[in-house]
């Protein structure tokens, strides 16, 4: 309710959303990486505008603030394989709420019966406002960032007005960044045993397809 009053975007923020376990901390640490790159990497004559932020979220389409809405913003949605954010929300709450397979509510999760409402409720409100809203959201699946993380990230930079520059691609800046943001971000030590709020697991995990065809003996994504 108070972001829905007080919330006032600026045309520079990029809105990141998604369900929870579609790959959101995934996007969110290549986006972070995407914009900021400059600070880090050997390339000159690439500086930008600093006053650039993102904001992630998990609110339906139709739950985000107005200004929002009315805004000129960019989003950027990901989505995943639903049988693989299912085994995703089992491993938090087994890891957070200490729950045994038997109580873990997979009815309700597909009746819809979450935080963020049913999972295809939430992917097409915003697919819908892709329609009237053409160039301003982009749709990125989960599954193809896992097979072509280079491609997709090269089309997330340039969705969000960063993109990579010759010099930087003959470099390899894209493949350092998902390479950051993939493999060395899931050996981190806070990402395998760290947490976040009390008991709930945080951080980047393996990156898996098809994880529901192994989910009970794999950790969260």
């Amino acid at each position: 309710m108070l972001a829905q009053q007080s919330f006032k975007p600026e045309p520079t923020n990029v809105l990141l959303c998604g369900c929870p376990g579609s790959g959101t901390t995934w996007l969110k640490a290549l986006s972070f990486a995407i914009i900021t790159r400059e600070k880090f990497n050997k390339c000159e004559n690439n500086q930008r505008n600093s006053s650039f932020s993102l904001v992630a979220t998990h609110l339906p389409y139709a739950s985000l603030p107005r200004s929002v809405i009315a805004s000129n913003c960019k989003m950027v949605y990901i989505y995943r394989n639903i049988k693989d954010v299912m085994i995703s929300h089992y491993h938090l709450m087994r890891e957070s709420l200490k729950l045994p397979l038997e109580d873990v509510p997979f009815e309700e999760l597909c009746k819809g019966v979450s935080f963020n409402g049913p999972y295809w409720d939430h992917i097409m409100g915003y697919w819908k406002a892709s329609l009237e809203r053409p160039g301003q959201i982009m749709f990125l699946k989960y599954e193809d960032l896992v097979m072509e993380p280079t491609n997709n990230a090269k089309r997330l930079a340039e969705f969000i007005g960063h993109p990579f520059s010759v010099d930087e691609a003959k470099d390899g800046v894209v493949e350092n960044i998902v390479k950051m943001c993939s493999e060395k971000l899931c050996n981190l030590e806070v990402n395998i045993s760290g947490k976040c709020r009390q008991e709930e697991p945080c951080g980047i995990k393996k990156r898996l397809l098809h994880l529901w065809t192994i989910g009970r003996t794999t950790s969260r994504l």
